[in-house]
């Protein structure tokens, strides 16, 4: 398939796994070729834009969200890291108090 045509012709649910396995597919010969300090200064780039969007309440702060998850999934790809299992073992299998430990400014 052209990487200019629609991959995906239609949305589908997809857990987290399954949509790193899809960005490997079609973006990872690419992402591989770029570097991973390529990447990482895409991503914060979009992290720029995010923090911009936020801070002025823009409607596109969710579409800058979804951009900041593609690269830092396209990153993980390249270190072959399983985030969807990372993720459920830092932040749902521990405690709590475990978690937000160092979130100093959290206020409860």
């Amino acid at each position: 398939m052209s990487m200019t045509s629609a991959w995906l012709p239609r949305e589908v649910k997809m857990d987290l796994s399954d949509f790193q396995k899809a960005i490997h597919e079609r973006y990872g010969e690419t992402d591989k070729a770029s570097g991973s300090f390529f990447l990482l200064s895409v991503l914060l780039e979009e992290c720029g834009e995010l923090a911009t969007a936020v801070r002025r309440e823009k409607a596109t702060a969710a579409e800058e969200v979804a951009d900041v998850v593609f690269c830092a999934l396209s990153i993980a790809n390249l270190l072959e890291a399983d985030i969807d299992h990372l993720l459920q073992e830092k932040y749902l299998r521990r405690e709590f108090d475990e978690v937000t430990r160092s979130w100093t400014d959290l206020q409860t």
